[in-house]
């Protein structure tokens, strides 16, 4: 199995109204078509073996028994492959006429399931013919009589499959020749219980199936026809809460001015509702007849994202791979997502062998920043705001005019500032009130020195300068260290530094620290414990690395001062760094952040994966690869997701005693709310499965 991946289909054959032959031959071909492009799921549209429009022409018996007919040789067809295929025909039970879904598989029929909602309004005239299946269920046979199939008609070329009479005038379905006996034509009752006959078992018929694919962990699947999906209370919520990861909706819906919008917000808002894939087949050319239009408007829908959409009027079979284990994965992390039972349901077991694919769906290797740039702004005002609410109300609630933020030049200070400005300005507090210090030390150079002051003074903030230089000498002197040995010591003692004397300006002018951290650093623990790691408040505690550059980006841009775009601007280009070792001989920033930890973007995504989806870390290396196939190879992903593991694992002792701060997204690693976590629990499982990758590099 592709770590959790299912290739699908849905797909819209050329049909002609009525000629359940032709259908059925279209049907077969694209079967064969999506088989061969790797999908072993394929949905059809509703009624799509003799058409939706058939009308009053679904009283005739002939037709029904032909679209019977059929479903077998389609059945037939797909013997041998490993696909699951979905079609739509009316089909008689118990003296009722019923539009329904037949699943078939290997040969098989496993199943058939009926319309609940049958549509009687505007264009739609469905109770004319059909009457619904809600709460049906039963078995049904496909033996036909002599005289509803003859034998010298229905044994012709294009069939695999011989058909024998019975002495009761039923007639049986054999695989070839050598499989009958001609003792099969006497009338000894005893005997007709010798013969392999596919089709002789009962097949469960119902609104109560759910298909099991017992080999693909996760891969459960319930069938809905069309209006179904636009009733009030849907079928599929209940086959997703009893279990059912896979939703599939044969449908004809034909098209008006409008319709296909609100269609596939019904589709995308499904899917979300009941955490599954949807797919949706959609009824197409050749379909069209009379007063109505069909577009074929095929698409393929997972937890509220359009993976897939047919370009409508084209008949276009669509394709995506479902992740079944973040579906799973999303189901238990909700747990206002109510499972139910599944005893109430007939559960088909289907044995299907998944093949191997590539795959060819878009990972996004930026999963906290949105790729187009008017939902990426609008998500950029959003945080800004969020963060700026959580401080003002921090502000109010401690009666506090003042506050103190250390401001280095770098991006995580600079966002801090941004977010405590607004928060002054909301609460009509004179900007001035916020201290900016500045702290040079043994690594601070030129560029980052300048924009910090630079950016106080363009954003009318108080700048207040404190070289911890003296005091760090001093500090390393009194425990006795040597100032040449630049270890964890000579960096933490600045950091610490650095925090005491924000702390101490907070009590002098009566106001609280805000913190700059971010959410990348808290997960890797690239902070000093009591250091940078501590403030009164951390506006930034849930922001990674890349959504801070876009979101000082999006300030930059929107503001009209153009020397404080000029100055945020610099500060974006400028390299990531603590700045605690000392400048090259250039005078250039020579401790790089990512040069030490792995690059953010890489972290990041390992981060959103691990945590948003609980995704194991082979999973996570699989996709990985995806996403930054054209920018890092294997091995480097490799070196930088174990040393991931490993940091985070051995870090959480600093996230138990974070700072309050707001939460801006789905990703949060607050003690408090999202992420409570022992700090003494062991790495050993996911450096286990790393190792087990190491093998394959």
């Amino acid at each position: 199995m592709n770590n959790g991946f299912i290739k699908v289909a849905c797909a819209t054959p050329k049909i002609k109204v009525g000629d359940c032959e032709y259908n059925a031959k279209e049907i077969c071909k694209l079967i064969d078509e999506v088989y061969d492009n790797g999908a072993q799921f394929v949905v059809f549209p509703e009624l799509c073996i003799t058409g939706y429009t058939c009308s009053d022409l679904f009283w005739q018996q002939h037709m029904l028994k032909n679209a019977k007919k059929k479903l077998v040789a389609i059945a037939k067809h797909c013997e041998d492959k490993e696909i699951v295929a979905i079609v739509g025909l009316p089909l008689v039970y118990n003296g009722k006429l019923y539009n329904v879904a037949a699943v078939v598989y290997d040969g098989e029929i496993l199943g058939i399931v009926p319309k609940s909602y049958i549509p009687n309004y505007s264009e739609f005239y469905e109770a004319r013919h059909f009457v619904s299946g809600k709460g049906v269920e039963g078995y049904v046979s496909f033996e036909v009589t002599k005289d509803e199939w003859s034998l010298e008609e229905n044994c012709k070329e294009g069939f695999d499959y011989k058909i024998y009479m019975t002495e009761n005038g039923k007639v049986d379905f054999k695989h070839n020749q050598d499989d009958f006996d001609e003792d099969d034509w006497e009338d000894d009752e005893e005997d007709d219980e010798d013969w392999d006959d596919d089709y002789d078992d009962e097949i469960p018929f119902g609104t109560n199936i759910l298909f099991d694919c017992v080999n693909i962990e996760n891969f459960k699947f319930a069938i809905e026809i069309c209006e179904d999906l636009w009733v009030p209370n849907p079928p599929s919520t209940n086959y997703a809460m009893a279990g059912a990861t896979v939703i599939a909706n044969l449908s004809a819906s034909d098209e008006v001015t409008g319709k296909d919008n609100y269609r596939k917000n019904l589709v995308a808002g499904q899917s979300a509702r009941t955490i599954s894939a949807y797919l949706y087949a959609d009824a197409g050319e050749g379909e069209s007849s009379t007063d109505l239009v069909f577009a074929a408007h095929n698409m393929i829908a997972e937890n509220g994202t359009i993976l897939a959409e047919a370009k409508r009027f084209t008949n276009e079979t669509v394709y995506a791979e479902i992740d079944l284990e973040k579906l799973a994965a999303e189901r238990q992390r909700m747990n206002t997502f109510t499972a139910v039972s599944d005893d109430d349901y007939e559960i088909c077991e289907i044995d299907l062998e998944l093949e191997e694919f590539e795959l060819s769906r878009e990972i996004d290797n930026t999963p906290f920043v949105p790729k187009d740039e008017e939902k990426r702004n609008k998500r950029c005002e959003e945080i800004l705001t969020i963060q700026t609410m959580g401080l003002k109300k921090r502000l109010e609630h401690t009666n506090c005019k003042n506050a103190v933020i250390g401001i280095s030049g770098g991006l995580d200070s600079t966002l801090a500032l941004i977010v405590t400005v607004r928060a002054f300005d909301a609460l009509n507090i004179d900007r001035s009130n916020i201290i900016a210090v500045t702290m040079p030390g043994f690594g601070t150079t030129d560029r980052t020195y300048n924009n910090a002051v630079e950016l106080t003074k363009a954003l009318g903030a108080t700048l207040i300068e404190v070289n911890i230089k003296k005091a760090v000498k001093q500090h390393f002197s009194d425990i006795g260290h040597d100032e040449n040995v630049k270890d964890l010591t000579y960096e933490n003692s600045q950091a610490r530094e650095r925090t005491q004397i924000l702390m101490d300006m907070a009590s002098k002018y009566r106001g609280f620290v805000v913190g700059t951290g971010d959410l990348s650093e808290l997960a890797l623990g690239w902070a000093t414990y009591n250091g940078d790691h501590m403030s009164m408040y951390g506006v930034n505690n849930s922001i990674p690395k890349t959504l801070i550059k876009y979101l000082i980006k999006y300030f930059a841009d929107t503001t009209s001062d153009s020397n404080l775009k000029e100055i945020l601007y610099d500060i974006l280009d400028t390299p990531v760094s603590p700045e605690l070792l000392p400048p090259d001989e250039n005078g250039n920033i020579a401790q790089i952040t990512e040069d030490v930890v792995g690059p953010y973007e890489l972290h990041d995504f390992f981060l959103y994966n691990m945590m948003r989806l609980s995704f194991e870390p082979k999973k996570i290396f699989y996709i990985a690869n995806i996403a930054f196939k054209n920018k890092y190879d294997k091995k480097t992903i490799y070196k930088w997701l174990r040393n991931y593991y490993w940091r985070f694992f051995s870090q959480q002792f600093k996230r138990s005693c974070l700072p309050d701060g707001p939460k801006v997204g789905s990703v949060s690693l607050s003690p408090r709310g999202d992420w409570r976590m022992p700090s003494d629990a062991v790495s050993k499982l996911w450096l286990a499965q790393m190792d087990e990758i190491e093998k394959t590099l």
